[in-house]
């Protein structure tokens, strides 16, 4: 099959061009692929980060890929579709997470000249506007199929087009942050307690992911504890700086409020004894595949598709709330009883055998063969 993809690719940086490199390089394999990319994936006043791109800092593997839609500029609207219609693919696969992208998309996908596959981390975004639902919905009229990766995820689909072609696929692994490493050396590294119990808050640090959830509910529990926050913030840090400066055990909380590159990965995850995610709104999550790869349980809240690919499969514990001292609750059952974490542990092993990029890449195909 001749497959295109459209989405975020190297030189732009974070977890979706990650994602996509795995793609790429797995439908490659048994398939003729090509990479196009963003010009400009947001203008730069609305994206709250540090910044887009790829800096001399990262280690992101190259990718080579045809840079040509800027979602502002209907003109490359019109270039990039017929780019990709020269190409004359079988196939085009795109990805979807926020309705800012839904014009430039749904332009592509209805003057692509062949079937289009739309992968969906989100089918109404996160911090959801009034316009979500309208700019989507027209996304998805022009589509031909929808990789769902949560149950949440194709329940909001279906809402919008009823009836939409779809498959659902859960999250596969993130595999190229390479192996853990001893603890005692990631926390040396880090500097940070090897032998205290230790949580990890891993990646974009968003309002909806609800840090300072966390640290309110880490205020109560033993000096034995200690919290790793690693990620960069989108927006100001200073209303979770207050928190930290609130706590009674502010000396045991280890930020590292920066964009964490690929290699620098394996150091949190193997110093970590549980991940929590304490979400107040969710579909599913890539750090939920990275803990995996990893083989580090998780901590999560009872939102979106969480509770269906972590809670569900065992590989984690469920909140039932996402406030302290729901999330409290959890982490002291976690620490308190070892069955668990071995539970949890033994549950992880069987997802990595079921959650590789072959298996997704098969699935998604041979679903596009059916459209």
């Amino acid at each position: 099959m001749r497959i295109a993809l459209l989405s975020s690719f190297y030189p732009l940086r974070g977890g979706i061009s990650q994602f996509n490199a795995s793609m790429l390089e797995e439908l490659g394999k048994c398939h003729d692929t090509r990479a196009f990319s963003f010009s400009r994936q947001y203008p730069d006043f609305l994206f709250p980060g540090k910044t887009q791109y790829v800096t001399p800092e990262d280690e992101a593997t190259p990718v080579e890929a045809d840079a040509l839609l800027d979602t502002v500029n209907p003109l490359t609207w019109v270039k990039t579709a017929r780019a990709i219609r020269a190409w004359k693919p079988d196939l085009l696969v795109m990805k979807y997470w926020m309705s800012w992208f839904a014009p430039s998309l749904g332009y592509v996908a209805r003057h692509c000249g062949c079937k289009s596959l739309v992968i969906l981390d989100n089918v109404i975004p996160h911090e959801a506007h009034w316009f979500d639902a309208p700019l989507t919905r027209w996304l998805l009229r022009g589509c031909s199929g929808f990789v769902c990766m949560s149950e949440q995820v194709r329940q909001d689909l279906l809402q919008l087009r009823p009836n939409a072609p779809h498959i659902l696929l859960p999250h596969p692994l993130y595999t190229h942050f390479g192996p853990l490493m001893p603890r005692e050396e990631a926390a040396r590294l880090l500097g940070v307690d090897p032998a205290a119990k230790t949580l990890l808050f891993f990646g974009l640090i968003r309002d909806y992911k609800g840090l300072d959830i966390l640290l309110e509910a880490f205020r109560e529990l033993p000096e034995d504890y200690q919290l790793v926050v690693a990620g960069e913030p989108y927006g100001s840090f200073d209303k979770y700086q207050q928190i930290i400066d609130s706590l009674p055990g502010k000396e045991r909380v280890h930020v590292f409020p920066d964009y964490i590159r690929d290699s620098e990965v394996k150091k949190f995850f193997s110093v970590a004894d549980v991940a929590v995610l304490p979400y107040r709104s969710a579909t599913q999550s890539g750090i939920s595949a990275i803990a995996c790869h990893f083989g580090l349980p998780l901590i999560v809240t009872d939102v979106g598709g969480l509770k269906d690919t972590i809670g569900a499969l065992g590989t984690g514990i469920v909140a039932p709330e996402a406030t302290p001292a729901a999330i409290r609750e959890e982490v002291l059952r976690y620490f308190g009883d070892p069955d668990l974490q071995e539970s949890c542990r033994k549950a992880i092993g069987r997802e990595k055998e079921r959650l590789s990029w072959t298996r997704f890449c098969t699935a998604l195909t041979d679903f596009a063969a059916t459209l």
